[in-house]
C-alpha cells in the first residue's frame, strides 16, 4: 500500500475533542439566548449558485471560493449567512410568518490570508429579523447580541452603533458627491487599522479632495455623548437628503434599546463606524472588546434592499452576527468559561471477570442521564485503566472489582484527589450524582 502524506489545507484545521467541547458549549449558550428572544432555527446549503452570491457583499466576494461543478454549473461556497437567508426568504415567502426571526449557526468560507483569529473556514452565529421596518427590530438585534456576549462572560464588550445614511449625509456635508458613499464607507471602515492619515490617503486615491477628506475625518471622529452627537447631527444635516431620516431613526433606536433594559454601558454611538459590506442600508453596529483588547467580536446591521434583489421588491431586514472564532479565542486565552475536558462524567473500570456486572452498572448510570464510559481495557490492570481515565481528564471512576462485586458494594475514586470510598450498590446513582454536582 502506498503511503500518502497526511496534510490539511492552509487556513483550515481539525478540531480536537477539547476544542469541540468548548465550541459546543459556546454554541449551546448562543442557541439558548437566541431562542429565549424568540428566534427560530434555520439551515441552508453550503453551496449556492454563483449568481446568488455575487453583487451583494463588496470586498467579501473577492474572497469567495467558486468553481464549476460536474454539471458545468457555476457554484460558490457561502461567505456569510445573510445572503443565503435573503435567497431563502425570497423562495419561501409563503412558508414563513412575517416578521420572521431566525438564527443560523454554521460554517462559512473565505479565501483570505490566514492569521491569528482568522481562518478560511470559520463559523458564524447569526440572528436576523425579516419583515420589520421599525427600529424596534434593530434594538432587539442589539439586545440579543449583548445577552449572547454576557452569556459567555464577554460582558465588557461595547456595541458601537452608527447609521449608514447618517455617514453618507456627513460625507455630503463634507463636499463628497452622494454617489461616492461606498468609497467613504470602505475608507472609514479602515480607520482603526490605518489611522486618519491612512484614511485620508485612501479617500484621495478615490478622487475625494483633500479638503473634503479632512472634513470627513473631522466629522466622524467627533466625540461626545449620544445625545449631544445626535443633536449636533440634527442641526448640521437638516438640509441634506437622508440626514434627518437617519437622525430620527437613531433617536428611536436608542430609546427602544433603553426600553429593552440593555445595560447603558453596553452600547454607544460611534460616528466612525462604517462596516465595509455594501448591502447595509440603515443602522450598523459592531461589538468591540477593549479589555482585554481583542477588537471586534460581532457586528451587522440593517439591509432593507438585499432580499429585494431576489424578489423585485424591498423587504426590510436587520440582524447581527457573532464571530465564533474570535470569541472562542478570547474565552480560551482569558479562561472566561469553565469547560469540561471530557464528555464522560464517570469511568467504569473492571476486569474480564467482572465485565458483566460493570456493564450492568454502566447501563444504570446511562439510563439515569449520567455520561458513563465503560472500560475497553479489561485485559489491563486496574492501575493502568485509572491512568487511562485520568489522561482523558475524567474526574471519577467506578471500580467494579471482584471484591466489591462479592460484597455488593461499589467503590468510587476521585482521580484528581485520589480519594476513594465504597457504598452500597443500591446508592449508586445517588452517590455518583452527588459527587458530580459537588
Amino acid at each position: 500500500m502506498s503511503k500518502r502524506k497526511p496534510q490539511i489545507l492552509k487556513g483550515f484545521r481539525d478540531y480536537l475533542p477539547q476544542d469541540m467541547l468548548l465550541r459546543q458549549q459556546v454554541i449551546s449558550t448562543f442557541r439558548t439566548v437566541f431562542e429565549r428572544h424568540g428566534y427560530e432555527p434555520l439551515d441552508t446549503p453550503a453551496l449556492e449558485y454563483l449568481e446568488i452570491l455575487t453583487g451583494k457583499a463588496g470586498e467579501n466576494e473577492k474572497l469567495m471560493y467558486h468553481f464549476l461543478d460536474q454539471g458545468n454549473r457555476e457554484i460558490g461556497l457561502r461567505y456569510d449567512l445573510t445572503v443565503p437567508l435573503s435567497r431563502f426568504v425570497a423562495m419561501h415567502q409563503n412558508d414563513v410568518v412575517m416578521p420572521f426571526k431566525r438564527y443560523h449557526i454554521a460554517p462559512v468560507w473565505r479565501a483570505e490570508k490566514p492569521q491569528r483569529g482568522r481562518f478560511r473556514e470559520f463559523w458564524q452565529c447569526d440572528a436576523d429579523i425579516v419583515g420589520a421596518a421599525s427600529m424596534q427590530a434593530d434594538a432587539e438585534s442589539i439586545s440579543v447580541l449583548v445577552d449572547a456576549l454576557h452569556g459567555v462572560n464577554l460582558g465588557r464588550a461595547v456595541v458601537h452603533i452608527n447609521h449608514r445614511k447618517l455617514l453618507e449625509a456627513l460625507a455630503v456635508l463634507a463636499g463628497v458627491p452622494a454617489g461616492s458613499a461606498p468609497v467613504v464607507y470602505r475608507a472609514i471602515d479602515k480607520l482603526a487599522k490605518i489611522g486618519p492619515d491612512g484614511v485620508k490617503a485612501e479617500l484621495m486615491k478615490q478622487e475625494v479632495s483633500e479638503t473634503s477628506a479632512n472634513r470627513i475625518i473631522e466629522l466622524v471622529t467627533t466625540q461626545g455623548t449620544t445625545e449631544t452627537l445626535i443633536d449636533a447631527a440634527e442641526t448640521q444635516l437638516a438640509g441634506i437628503p437622508g440626514g434627518p431620516e437617519a437622525v430620527t431613526e437613531l433617536r428611536d433606536l436608542f430609546q427602544f434599546i433603553e426600553d429593552l433594559g440593555v445595560p447603558r454601558n453596553a452600547y454607544t454611538l460611534d460616528l466612525s463606524l462604517a462596516r465595509g459590506i455594501d448591502y447595509y442600508t440603515g443602522p450598523v453596529y459592531e461589538a468591540i472588546v477593549e479589555e482585554p483588547k481583542v477588537g471586534s467580536v460581532a457586528g451587522a446591521g440593517r439591509y432593507d434592499g438585499l432580499i429585494g434583489m431576489f424578489t423585485g421588491r424591498d423587504i426590510p431586514a436587520t440582524g447581527m452576527s457573532l464571530g465564533m472564532e474570535r470569541i472562542i479565542e478570547v474565552i480560551r486565552e482569558f479562561d472566561l468559561l469553565p469547560v469540561n475536558q471530557s464528555v464522560a462524567e464517570i469511568f467504569v473500570a473492571c476486569s474480564a471477570e467482572t465485565l458483566a456486572d460493570a456493564s450492568h452498572i454502566t447501563r444504570i448510570l446511562r439510563t439515569h442521564g449520567i455520561n458513563a464510559d465503560l472500560s475497553l481495557l479489561t485485559h489491563r490492570s486496574l492501575g493502568e485503566q485509572l491512568r487511562y481515565a485520568d489522561r482523558r481528564q475524567i474526574r471519577f471512576a467506578v471500580i467494579a472489582g471482584s471484591a466489591e462485586v462479592d460484597q455488593g458494594t461499589i467503590a468510587i475514586k476521585n482521580l484528581r484527589t485520589g480519594e476513594q470510598h465504597a457504598f452500597q450498590a443500591s446508592l449508586l446513582v445517588e452517590e455518583v450524582r452527588r459527587l458530580i454536582q459537588a
